[in-house]
């Protein structure tokens, strides 16, 4: 019988820093030319009160051989820190070299604006847009396009308010 175990490492965040990890997911061969190659998995955490710190403690459910790819976002007062990292075996190595990032900030002053982008079939999505304020993820309505045969997701964004979006690239 197999047993799939999962992996868990542990971060401090001092005060005033918000850290949110996610998993970049590569895209299955026989999806590749109608999908991104890249999707991105906000991993579970539990957090835990050490003073003016919080210590989070991450999990990775499916480890890969290979190590995991993840973003470290830090969010501090008009600021987000962007690291790359691998979880290999127990191990979570940092990156020292850039990572193809394309990020945005949006911002709207109308009051019914919303962030459209597609799903892949397995239903995971190649954008994250999150409240830089509270590091939450601004949660997607899924609809399915009768036109394009799709599913796709639509966030709606407060007006008169920033956003942190961002996806990963080949390029």
């Amino acid at each position: 019988m197999d047993i799939t175990q999962g992996k868990h490492f542990s971060i401090t965040d001092p005060k005033g820093i918000n850290t949110v990890i996610y998993q970049v997911n590569k895209t299955e061969k026989e999806y590749l030319e109608e999908y991104p190659k890249y999707t991105l998995e906000r991993l579970d955490f539990t957090s835990e009160l050490r003073g003016d710190t919080t210590r989070k403690t991450y999990f990775v459910d499916e480890p890969i051989p290979d190590g995991n790819q993840l973003v470290i976002l830090s969010f501090g007062k008009e600021k987000v820190v962007i690291n790359m990292g691998v979880l290999q075996g127990d191990e979570l190595k940092i990156s020292k070299k850039p990572a193809p990032f394309k990020f945005d900030t949006l911002y709207s002053e109308k009051s019914d604006e919303y962030k459209e982008f597609n799903y892949t079939p397995n239903l995971k999505r190649p954008i994250s847009i999150i409240d830089p304020e509270t590091a939450e993820e601004v949660k997607p309505v899924l609809y399915f396009d009768e036109k394009t045969n799709e599913v796709k997701g639509k966030c709606k964004l407060k007006p008169y308010k920033s956003y942190f979006a961002f996806e990963i690239r080949e390029d």
